[in-house]
């Protein structure tokens, strides 16, 4: 006889006993989610960010960009100095850098200077072009008002695309401007013929001949543009103190009629004698004569520029 063998029936749990075996790894995964809740966005964000999308192994990951706003304008802001000042650069760098954020308007900062004559600057200036690539030399021997300005802003639409700018600004390097404060008050200017900065002289006015202080004054894009299409008509006129120069040239052509003149709020650093000068307020756009590091300090503590500074280990000035 054959025996036979029969399948007994496997027992089915009942939901009673399913609920208990299921109720204590419930428990412990709610227990693990509140006590460790970023291990678990960690594991999925790590899940996700190494997945191709598609043959070409562009990752997901790399199809996310952030929208960013349009400026509300863009600035070229020159300051002229010489191939020697690397510690003025310095300086400026670090300020303006550190006023870049939360502005509504795009500002890029670059330094102008004239022929480098010495190996030694040509090092050191070359040092600095690697570094932060942002200086600029001019195909002119170093000078202050024998056409230094000019060939500054006859140089700036070859050397930039054209209408990269809305503004362009020539500052001196021992004038300090607060961007916000700047760029609020620039917002507001026309963007076309555009002649902005301190009206001098500031003690009287005079009616006539009145210019922008070379401490820091801005045009309109389409006045640079003027400035190299009438080369053979300012090419001779270059010399003397070049802010009054860029205002013949202007004044010349009947050029530069929409002028904004923001005195007080530049001005010089507080001295006798100077008519332009007066104390540190509080609604500053620039302070020019900073000519040595106790004025910058004076200045930017007025400001309390380092109220950003946290405290740490490595430092006690805080």
């Amino acid at each position: 006889m054959k025996s036979q063998h029969r399948k007994l029936p496997t027992p089915t749990p009942s939901v009673s006993t399913a609920t208990l075996l299921l109720l204590p790894l419930a428990l412990l995964a709610a227990v693990l989610m509140v006590v460790y809740p970023n291990e678990f966005a960690l594991q999925s964000s790590l899940a996700g960010a190494g997945c191709p999308d598609g043959a070409n192994g562009i990752s997901v990951a790399a199809h996310h960009v952030v929208a960013q706003a349009a400026p509300d304008f863009r600035l070229l802001m020159g300051v002229l100095t010489l191939p020697s000042r690397y510690e003025r650069r310095h300086l400026l760098r670090t300020v303006y850098a550190l006023q870049q954020a939360n502005l509504t308007a795009r500002v890029d900062v670059r330094f102008f200077f004239c022929r480098i004559e010495s190996d030694e600057q040509r090092l050191l200036v070359a040092l600095e072009a690697m570094r932060y690539g942002d200086v600029v030399e001019l195909d002119c021997p170093e000078n202050m008002d024998n056409g230094k300005t000019h060939s500054y802003f006859s140089s700036v639409p070859a050397l930039f695309s054209d209408g990269a700018y809305d503004f362009v600004m020539k500052a001196d390097d021992d004038t300090f401007f607060r961007l916000p404060q700047l760029a609020e008050s620039l917002g507001r200017a026309p963007r076309e013929d555009l002649y902005y900065g301190c009206m001098v002289p500031c003690d009287y006015v005079r009616g006539w001949n009145e210019y922008m202080s070379g401490m820091g004054y801005v045009i309109s894009w389409d006045l640079v543009e003027w400035i190299v299409a009438a080369a053979d008509q300012i090419r001779n006129h270059t010399v003397g103190p070049e802010d009054r120069t860029l205002y013949s040239w202007f004044s010349g052509a009947g050029k530069a009629k929409n002028r904004v003149d923001v005195k007080p709020a530049m001005y010089d650093f507080p001295q006798r004698g100077a008519p332009c000068a007066h104390e540190l307020v509080p609604d500053t756009i620039a302070v020019h004569r900073l000519k040595n590091n106790l004025r910058w300090s004076t200045t930017l503590r007025y400001f309390n520029f380092t109220a950003g500074l946290q405290p740490s280990k490595f430092y006690r000035f805080v």
